[in-house]
C-alpha cells in the first residue's frame, strides 16, 4: 500500500467521522486546530488505524501525531510488512 492509499483512507475516515468534505482535508491538516477534532474523535482515530493496519499506537507517541499527514506517516513506518511493502 502506498503513502497516497493510506493518505486516502485516512481522509475518508475523518470525513466520515467528523462528517465533513473529503476535499478539506489535506496532509497538513491539523486534527484539532483545523478539523476541531476532540479527544474521542481522535482516540477513535488511532483505534481505527490500529484495527485497519494491525499497528499498537503507544499513548506517548499519539499524542505527538498533530496532522493528518504525521498519521499517514506513521502508519507508513510502522505498519507490518504484510500489510504494507517497504520502499526500497
Amino acid at each position: 500500500m502506498t503513502r497516497e492509499e493510506i493518505f486516502d483512507l485516512v481522509r475518508a475516515h475523518l470525513a466520515d467521522e467528523l462528517e465533513l468534505d473529503p476535499a478539506q482535508i489535506a496532509l497538513e491538516t491539523r486534527f484539532k486546530e483545523d478539523l476541531e477534532a476532540d479527544s474521542l474523535d481522535l482516540y477513535q482515530l488511532v483505534l481505527e488505524l490500529e484495527d485497519s493496519y494491525g499497528l499498537k499506537i503507544p499513548d506517548q507517541e499519539a499524542v505527538n501525531i498533530l496532522t493528518v499527514g504525521q498519521a499517514v506517516d506513521y502508519v507508513f513506518e510502522h505498519a507490518s510488512d504484510a500489510e504494507l511493502p517497504t520502499e526500497s
